[in-house]
């Protein structure tokens, strides 16, 4: 029989378990959209319950957490416990196996949130700390850090990246005023969220129609964290995007990919070029248009794990049909547009979303007069 004392102190030390992973959690969130390909891990050493390391995946993907909790410990990390959102890697890559480093380190016992489904990983790195010794538990927090690697366990296992959908809608369901005319819709609280969202996607898409009808910039412009903006990515099958339109005359500075028809004429593609944009050559399905599974396999072989789909309405419908949306980010704002504005989906329902049980809420809150509701997929 468990003693009152004993009992209070293991609810004490799952407690601190819980509460250094948070912490762990919270660290890696910080390389969201700046780790790709690789995911942006937290990691904490804690000895005595206090913490001595604390790291996350650095910019451009290494060097990875756990090495630099670590390097941060010291001589600290000897008998301390180490907690990281994923599994230490085990195999040699562009850097040492985590594993190693933390075996070197003289931590006794690992807690980490989730097994890496990486095949050159998948268990090994938790096999190899045990192999030498160290106490292994896995699985606190692992709905909270799948959530954090998405992006991550969808490139391994499916082959595409994290697609978030964005719209901002008006009260009565609109995106734009007749005729695709452009109208204020949330608050700058609520655009500010939207950005942040921005900084912490890898890259961000939208669609040809969006670009002529709004000439958009596409970068982060939080205050500090214009560095941070994802590559942009546009569909356009036919090469229309105007040589002078703000994001070629920006493609130098913040990445821009034009995905293109295997078709599109090449003195296009030679002046987007000149310019300092990438143009992706795809073929084009037999009914028109591009073929989005198709889209998403080259976003994934060029390393983005994390998608922002930001417009416009057709191509965020077109999103949905093809069963790509994991994540709906629906901004509403306070006013209506009214009947002939432009809906929200194109052909779809708003409801295809808010009411599918494909999806349920994971999170609301209020932006000033503004709603944010946060839809995933079940």
């Amino acid at each position: 029989m468990i003693s009152p004392g004993a009992l209070q102190r293991t609810t004490e030390s799952k407690a601190a378990d819980r509460r250094f992973m948070d912490l762990a959690l919270t660290l890696g969130r910080r390389g969201l959209g700046r780790t790709w390909p690789n995911p942006a891990v937290g990691a904490v050493v804690v000895k005595d319950g206090i913490i001595v390391g604390r790291g996350w995946t650095q910019p451009g993907g290494r060097p990875h957490a756990e090495p630099v909790a670590l390097a941060q410990a010291g001589e600290a990390a000897r008998g301390a416990t180490l907690y990281v959102t994923l599994e230490p890697c085990s195999h040699v890559g562009k850097s040492p196996p985590c594993a190693d480093a933390v075996i070197a380190a003289g931590v006794t016992r690992v807690v980490s949130a989730i097994e890496d489904p990486n095949p050159e990983v998948a268990g090994q790195g938790h096999a190899k700390l045990r192999d030498a010794g160290i106490e292994v538990d896995v699985g606190l927090m692992a709905e909270e850090a799948a959530r954090a690697h998405a992006g991550h366990f969808r490139r391994i296992r499916e082959h595409r990246p994290h697609v978030i959908v964005k719209l901002a809608v008006s009260a009565d369901d609109k995106i734009a005023a007749s005729g695709h005319k452009t109208v204020a819709i949330t608050s700058e609280a609520a655009n500010a969220r939207t950005h942040l969202l921005r900084a912490q996607c890898d890259a961000i898409l939208v669609g040809i129609g969006t670009v002529l009808s709004d000439n958009p910039l596409l970068t982060c412009r939080l205050p500090g964290m214009e560095a941070r903006s994802p590559v942009r990515v546009v569909l356009d099958r036919g090469l229309r995007i105007p040589p002078k339109s703000r994001l070629v005359r920006s493609a130098r500075h913040t990445p821009l990919w034009v995905v293109a028809s295997e078709l599109a004429e090449a003195p296009a593609a030679a002046i987007l070029g000149a310019n300092g944009a990438q143009v992706i050559r795809l073929g084009s399905r037999p009914q028109g248009g591009l073929d989005l599974s198709e889209v998403v396999r080259v976003l994934t072989e060029r390393g983005i794990t994390r998608l922002l789909v930001e417009g416009g309405s057709r191509v965020a419908s077109s999103f949905v049909a093809a069963g790509l949306a994991d994540e709906f980010w629906l901004l509403r704002g306070a006013a209506a547009i009214g009947a002939d504005g432009v809906a929200a989906l194109d052909a779809l329902p708003l409801t295809a979303i808010t009411e599918s049980p494909a999806f349920r809420v994971r999170a609301s809150e209020s932006l000033g007069q503004d709603t944010l509701t946060v839809y995933e997929r079940n």
